[in-house]
């Protein structure tokens, strides 16, 4: 598969995560609002999208799949699935988010090609950090980083932690797990490249407008340690 959005090279890819990372979730959105969700989120400023869907069954999934794959396709945004790497590949994603118990990486990279982002979360583990990175993950996620009503019982992860990873891992490192606008910019000084937001974007009554609020944060100028 050769991704549209995607160009080749890590350090391309790289440049694609950062900033706001919209994780638009069934948890939050019913079928028929999703293309327009998204669409506000870009609209105001997220760089990444991922579609997440534990709950959909598969035909409702890969026709969500599908339309968001051309929505992201045609704003120039890659769109990452969670999980399902042979639904990425039937749509035409840009990629995978992978967690623990999902695909091996090796088998989701001979799936997707060389051009797919693929990511791994890390939860609070620099050492599965620096293996994925190993195996050529093209990002790392850690969280939780503070209570989260989607996933509330997610390991915690901490601001030293990312520090940490920032110091020796040359990928970038997403943070995840209660974000907002108003803590997000401690994670980004600490070595953050991309902010997953899921309920803080998509469960808000003006989207654009709450991703306009987290990519403002990457305007920023940092923070003195």
């Amino acid at each position: 598969m050769n991704p549209p959005t995607v160009p080749p090279g890590s350090a391309a890819k790289a440049k694609l995560v950062s900033g706001l990372y919209a994780v638009a979730d069934g948890a939050w959105l019913e079928e028929k609002n999703f293309a327009a969700a998204v669409a506000a989120a870009i609209d105001g400023g997220a760089r990444l999208i991922q579609y997440r869907d534990k709950a959909a069954d598969r035909d409702a999934s890969e026709r969500t799949a599908g339309l968001l794959a051309a929505l992201c396709r045609e704003r120039g945004v890659p769109l990452i699935l969670n999980d399902d790497v042979d639904l990425a590949a039937r749509v035409g994603a840009d990629g995978v988010h992978l967690g623990r118990d999902d695909a091996d990486l090796g088998q989701a990279r001979a799936t997707l090609g060389p051009r797919a982002i693929i990511g791994v979360s890390c939860y609070n583990e620099l050492e599965r950090a620096r293996a994925a990175q190993g195996a050529g993950a093209d990002y790392v996620a850690f969280g939780r980083f503070f209570p989260s009503r989607t996933k509330p019982q997610a390991v915690p992860a901490s601001l030293e932690l990312l520090r940490a990873a920032r110091s020796e891992l040359r990928i970038p490192i997403v943070a995840i797990g209660g974000i907002t606008p108003d803590n997000g910019k401690s994670l980004i000084d600490a070595g953050a490249d991309a902010l997953a937001v899921i309920e803080g974007v998509f469960n808000q009554p003006d989207i654009r407008a709450a991703a306009a609020r987290y990519a403002n944060l990457f305007r920023q100028p940092a923070e003195s340690p």
